[in-house]
Protein backbone atom coordinates (compact mmCIF):
# COMPACT_ATOMS: atom_id res chain seq x y z
CA UNK A 1 0.00 0.00 0.00
CA UNK A 2 1.08 3.36 -1.01
CA UNK A 3 -0.26 6.74 -0.09
CA UNK A 4 0.19 10.36 -0.66
CA UNK A 5 -1.31 13.33 1.68
CA UNK A 6 -4.42 14.21 1.38
CA UNK A 7 -5.61 10.33 0.40
CA UNK A 8 -7.99 8.81 2.30
CA UNK A 9 -7.64 5.88 3.94
CA UNK A 10 -11.39 4.02 3.88
CA UNK A 11 -11.76 0.58 5.97
CA UNK A 12 -14.20 -1.15 4.72
CA UNK A 13 -16.25 -4.20 6.75
CA UNK A 14 -15.07 -7.40 6.08
CA UNK A 15 -18.42 -9.27 5.62
CA UNK A 16 -20.46 -6.68 3.41
CA UNK A 17 -17.75 -4.05 1.69
CA UNK A 18 -19.24 -0.90 3.25
CA UNK A 19 -17.39 1.77 4.69
CA UNK A 20 -16.94 1.53 8.15
CA UNK A 21 -14.60 4.59 8.73
CA UNK A 22 -12.68 6.63 6.98
CA UNK A 23 -10.23 9.43 7.17
CA UNK A 24 -7.52 11.75 5.67
CA UNK A 25 -4.05 10.96 5.53
CA UNK A 26 -2.70 13.95 6.92
CA UNK A 27 1.03 12.97 8.09
CA UNK A 28 3.66 10.63 6.47
CA UNK A 29 6.30 8.17 7.91
CA UNK A 30 7.91 7.05 4.85
CA UNK A 31 9.13 8.99 1.72
CA UNK A 32 7.42 5.96 -0.46
CA UNK A 33 4.19 6.45 0.95
CA UNK A 34 4.41 3.28 2.75
CA UNK A 35 2.59 2.69 6.37
CA UNK A 36 2.05 3.64 9.05
CA UNK A 37 -0.35 6.96 8.43
CA UNK A 38 -1.25 9.69 10.30
CA UNK A 39 -4.83 9.55 9.77
CA UNK A 40 -7.67 12.64 11.01
CA UNK A 41 -10.88 10.73 11.03
CA UNK A 42 -13.95 11.98 9.83
CA UNK A 43 -16.34 10.83 12.54
CA UNK A 44 -14.07 12.49 15.40
CA UNK A 45 -12.13 14.46 13.75
CA UNK A 46 -8.78 13.07 15.75
CA UNK A 47 -5.43 12.03 14.34
CA UNK A 48 -4.21 8.66 14.98
CA UNK A 49 -1.16 6.91 14.25
CA UNK A 50 -2.45 3.70 11.47
CA UNK A 51 -1.03 0.68 10.29
CA UNK A 52 -3.64 -0.27 7.77
CA UNK A 53 -4.45 -4.19 8.10
CA UNK A 54 -6.70 -6.19 4.97
CA UNK A 55 -9.74 -4.35 5.32
CA UNK A 56 -8.36 -1.15 4.79
CA UNK A 57 -7.51 0.72 1.43
CA UNK A 58 -6.54 4.05 -0.27
CA UNK A 59 -8.95 6.54 -2.18
CA UNK A 60 -7.38 8.97 -3.75
CA UNK A 61 -9.78 12.51 -4.12
CA UNK A 62 -10.42 12.93 -8.15
CA UNK A 63 -9.76 9.75 -9.00
CA UNK A 64 -12.83 7.49 -8.39
CA UNK A 65 -14.11 3.88 -9.86
CA UNK A 66 -14.31 4.97 -13.87
CA UNK A 67 -18.08 3.68 -13.51
CA UNK A 68 -18.34 7.30 -11.80
CA UNK A 69 -16.12 9.28 -14.00
CA UNK A 70 -18.86 10.38 -16.22
CA UNK A 71 -21.13 11.59 -13.96
CA UNK A 72 -22.11 15.57 -13.95
CA UNK A 73 -20.57 17.18 -11.02
CA UNK A 74 -23.24 18.04 -8.87
CA UNK A 75 -23.86 22.25 -9.07
CA UNK A 76 -22.51 24.52 -7.05
CA UNK A 77 -20.04 21.67 -5.37
CA UNK A 78 -17.08 23.24 -5.02
CA UNK A 79 -13.63 23.00 -7.38
CA UNK A 80 -11.19 21.29 -5.19
CA UNK A 81 -8.48 23.08 -7.23
CA UNK A 82 -10.09 26.27 -6.42
CA UNK A 83 -9.94 25.43 -2.71
CA UNK A 84 -5.95 25.64 -2.42
CA UNK A 85 -5.71 28.20 -4.82
CA UNK A 86 -8.04 30.56 -2.25
CA UNK A 87 -6.09 29.25 0.60
CA UNK A 88 -2.71 29.88 -0.73
CA UNK A 89 -4.44 33.49 -1.96
CA UNK A 90 -5.53 34.19 1.42
CA UNK A 91 -2.79 32.95 3.23
CA UNK A 92 -0.39 35.60 1.06
CA UNK A 93 -2.58 38.31 1.22
CA UNK A 94 -2.47 38.45 5.40
CA UNK A 95 1.65 38.12 4.94
CA UNK A 96 1.34 34.57 6.24
CA UNK A 97 4.15 32.10 5.97
CA UNK A 98 3.15 28.22 5.45
CA UNK A 99 4.91 27.64 8.67
CA UNK A 100 3.29 30.03 10.67
CA UNK A 101 -0.43 29.01 8.81
CA UNK A 102 0.08 25.21 9.47
CA UNK A 103 1.16 26.07 13.20
CA UNK A 104 -1.93 27.88 13.84
CA UNK A 105 -4.27 24.93 11.54
CA UNK A 106 -2.36 22.14 13.99
CA UNK A 107 -1.25 20.33 10.71
CA UNK A 108 2.63 20.04 9.04
CA UNK A 109 4.02 22.31 6.39
CA UNK A 110 4.62 20.00 4.10
CA UNK A 111 0.28 18.87 4.27
CA UNK A 112 -0.21 22.50 3.81
CA UNK A 113 1.55 22.99 0.42
CA UNK A 114 0.01 19.64 -0.71
CA UNK A 115 -3.56 21.51 -0.37
CA UNK A 116 -2.22 24.56 -1.89
CA UNK A 117 -0.73 23.05 -5.00
CA UNK A 118 -2.62 19.81 -5.57
CA UNK A 119 -6.27 19.29 -6.66
CA UNK A 120 -7.43 18.38 -2.93
CA UNK A 121 -10.25 17.37 -1.37
CA UNK A 122 -9.81 18.61 2.50
CA UNK A 123 -11.85 16.95 5.11
CA UNK A 124 -14.28 19.97 6.85
CA UNK A 125 -12.31 19.46 9.91
CA UNK A 126 -8.97 20.45 8.66
CA UNK A 127 -10.97 23.43 6.56
CA UNK A 128 -12.24 24.15 9.89
CA UNK A 129 -9.09 24.88 11.08
CA UNK A 130 -7.36 26.25 8.37
CA UNK A 131 -10.65 28.73 8.08
CA UNK A 132 -9.54 29.57 11.60
CA UNK A 133 -6.16 30.03 11.12
CA UNK A 134 -6.60 32.85 8.53
CA UNK A 135 -10.03 34.05 10.08
CA UNK A 136 -11.83 33.76 7.65
CA UNK A 137 -14.87 30.79 7.41
CA UNK A 138 -15.42 27.74 5.53
CA UNK A 139 -17.88 28.97 2.88
CA UNK A 140 -15.25 31.46 2.07
CA UNK A 141 -12.62 29.19 1.69
CA UNK A 142 -14.81 26.73 -0.85
CA UNK A 143 -16.23 29.56 -3.16
CA UNK A 144 -19.30 30.09 -1.58
CA UNK A 145 -21.39 33.41 -1.99
CA UNK A 146 -18.62 34.53 -5.11
CA UNK A 147 -21.35 35.65 -7.05
CA UNK A 148 -23.07 37.36 -3.66
CA UNK A 149 -22.31 41.37 -3.09
CA UNK A 150 -19.86 41.99 -0.01
CA UNK A 151 -21.18 42.96 3.38
CA UNK A 152 -24.29 40.52 4.29
CA UNK A 153 -22.51 39.54 7.45
CA UNK A 154 -23.80 40.89 10.80
CA UNK A 155 -22.00 44.07 11.78
CA UNK A 156 -19.78 44.22 14.73
CA UNK A 157 -21.32 44.68 18.13
CA UNK A 158 -19.74 48.04 19.08
CA UNK A 159 -18.00 49.24 15.69
CA UNK A 160 -15.82 52.04 15.35
CA UNK A 161 -15.41 54.15 12.19
CA UNK A 162 -11.63 55.63 12.18
CA UNK A 163 -10.55 58.20 9.50
CA UNK A 164 -6.99 57.23 7.66
CA UNK A 165 -4.03 59.54 6.91
CA UNK A 166 -2.84 60.02 3.19
CA UNK A 167 0.21 58.32 4.39
CA UNK A 168 -1.65 55.15 5.38
CA UNK A 169 -4.05 55.43 2.44
CA UNK A 170 -1.51 55.38 -0.06
CA UNK A 171 -0.34 52.03 1.62
CA UNK A 172 -3.00 50.47 1.13
CA UNK A 173 -3.68 51.57 -2.42
CA UNK A 174 -0.33 49.54 -2.50
CA UNK A 175 0.89 48.80 -5.75
CA UNK A 176 -2.38 46.96 -8.06
CA UNK A 177 -5.68 45.67 -7.70
CA UNK A 178 -9.18 46.41 -8.80
CA UNK A 179 -10.64 49.76 -8.18
CA UNK A 180 -13.74 51.84 -9.44
CA UNK A 181 -13.71 54.99 -11.16
CA UNK A 182 -16.97 56.92 -11.31
CA UNK A 183 -17.18 59.11 -14.49
CA UNK A 184 -19.63 60.80 -16.55
CA UNK A 185 -21.15 59.70 -19.76
CA UNK A 186 -23.64 60.62 -22.56
CA UNK A 187 -26.25 58.53 -20.53
CA UNK A 188 -25.53 59.51 -17.23
CA UNK A 189 -23.18 59.01 -14.21
CA UNK A 190 -21.70 55.27 -14.45
CA UNK A 191 -18.70 53.82 -11.60
CA UNK A 192 -16.92 50.82 -13.62
CA UNK A 193 -13.83 48.23 -12.26
CA UNK A 194 -10.35 48.38 -13.65
CA UNK A 195 -7.24 46.65 -12.91
CA UNK A 196 -5.37 49.69 -11.73
CA UNK A 197 -1.47 50.24 -10.99
CA UNK A 198 0.20 52.46 -8.50
CA UNK A 199 2.66 54.43 -10.37
CA UNK A 200 4.72 57.42 -8.48
CA UNK A 201 1.82 58.50 -6.17
CA UNK A 202 -0.42 58.25 -9.49
CA UNK A 203 -3.27 55.93 -10.06
CA UNK A 204 -2.91 54.62 -13.87
CA UNK A 205 -5.10 51.78 -15.69
CA UNK A 206 -5.46 51.11 -18.63
CA UNK A 207 -8.80 50.43 -21.16
CA UNK A 208 -10.04 51.06 -24.90
CA UNK A 209 -10.86 54.36 -26.44
CA UNK A 210 -14.55 55.17 -26.59
CA UNK A 211 -15.35 52.73 -23.17
CA UNK A 212 -16.58 54.17 -20.53
CA UNK A 213 -13.81 54.50 -18.54
CA UNK A 214 -12.06 56.88 -21.18
CA UNK A 215 -14.85 59.25 -20.13
CA UNK A 216 -13.08 59.99 -17.57
CA UNK A 217 -10.00 61.40 -20.04
CA UNK A 218 -10.38 65.45 -19.29
CA UNK A 219 -11.94 65.12 -16.17
CA UNK A 220 -12.21 65.30 -12.21
CA UNK A 221 -13.00 62.20 -11.79
CA UNK A 222 -13.03 59.72 -8.28
CA UNK A 223 -11.86 56.42 -8.01
CA UNK A 224 -12.53 54.41 -4.74
CA UNK A 225 -10.87 51.22 -3.53
CA UNK A 226 -11.91 48.70 -0.18
CA UNK A 227 -11.38 45.53 0.93
CA UNK A 228 -14.21 44.08 3.30
CA UNK A 229 -13.55 41.38 5.64
CA UNK A 230 -16.79 39.05 6.04
CA UNK A 231 -15.93 36.86 8.73
CA UNK A 232 -14.51 39.74 10.99
CA UNK A 233 -16.99 41.99 9.73
CA UNK A 234 -14.27 44.74 9.29
CA UNK A 235 -12.80 46.58 6.48
CA UNK A 236 -11.17 49.53 5.00
CA UNK A 237 -12.20 52.14 2.08
CA UNK A 238 -10.01 54.79 0.09
CA UNK A 239 -11.12 57.89 -2.35
CA UNK A 240 -9.42 59.45 -4.24
CA UNK A 241 -10.43 62.41 -6.62
CA UNK A 242 -8.17 64.42 -9.62
CA UNK A 243 -8.42 64.65 -12.78
CA UNK A 244 -7.73 61.90 -15.80
CA UNK A 245 -5.51 62.11 -18.33
CA UNK A 246 -5.05 59.91 -21.28
CA UNK A 247 -0.85 58.60 -21.44
CA UNK A 248 0.14 60.07 -24.80
CA UNK A 249 4.18 59.67 -24.46
CA UNK A 250 4.93 56.24 -26.37
CA UNK A 251 8.05 55.60 -24.02
CA UNK A 252 6.08 56.35 -20.51
CA UNK A 253 2.89 54.01 -21.85
CA UNK A 254 5.44 51.15 -23.05
CA UNK A 255 7.26 51.32 -19.77
CA UNK A 256 3.20 51.38 -17.86
CA UNK A 257 2.52 48.47 -19.89
CA UNK A 258 6.19 46.37 -19.58
CA UNK A 259 5.98 46.85 -15.77
CA UNK A 260 1.95 46.24 -15.22
CA UNK A 261 1.35 43.25 -12.47
CA UNK A 262 -1.49 42.08 -14.89
CA UNK A 263 -3.64 42.58 -18.03
CA UNK A 264 -7.31 43.81 -17.54
CA UNK A 265 -9.51 40.92 -16.17
CA UNK A 266 -12.13 42.03 -19.19
CA UNK A 267 -9.35 41.29 -21.62
CA UNK A 268 -9.47 42.16 -25.26
CA UNK A 269 -7.27 44.70 -26.36
CA UNK A 270 -7.35 47.98 -23.74
CA UNK A 271 -3.71 49.96 -25.14
CA UNK A 272 -5.09 52.80 -23.75
CA UNK A 273 -3.23 54.09 -20.19
CA UNK A 274 -5.16 56.73 -18.29
CA UNK A 275 -3.70 58.34 -15.16
CA UNK A 276 -5.06 59.62 -12.08
CA UNK A 277 -2.91 62.18 -10.17
CA UNK A 278 -4.63 62.23 -6.61
CA UNK A 279 -5.76 66.05 -5.58
CA UNK A 280 -7.75 64.32 -2.14
CA UNK A 281 -7.11 61.60 -0.57
CA UNK A 282 -9.03 60.03 2.04
CA UNK A 283 -10.25 56.72 4.10
CA UNK A 284 -12.16 55.57 6.35
CA UNK A 285 -11.73 52.23 8.23
CA UNK A 286 -14.40 49.94 10.33
CA UNK A 287 -12.46 48.00 13.49
CA UNK A 288 -14.02 47.09 16.75
CA UNK A 289 -14.16 49.75 19.50
CA UNK A 290 -10.79 49.96 21.53
CA UNK A 291 -8.84 49.67 19.07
Amino acid sequence: MRAHLGDHLVIESPTTGATRRDGEIVGLHHDDGTPPYDVRWSDTDDVTLVFPGPDAHVSRPGHEPAADAGAPTPAGSPDPGDIGRRLAAERERQGLSREETARRARMAPDYLAYLEEQPADPSMGTLIRLAGALRTNVRALRGGGADLPPGQGMALLHPRLRDLGPDECRTLLSTHGVGRVSVTTAEGPAVVPVNYELVDDSIVFRTAPGSVPAAAVGSEVAFEVDRLDEAMSQGWSVLAVGTARAVTGPEEARHLSESAHTTPWAGGERQMWVSILPTRLTGRRIVPAGQ
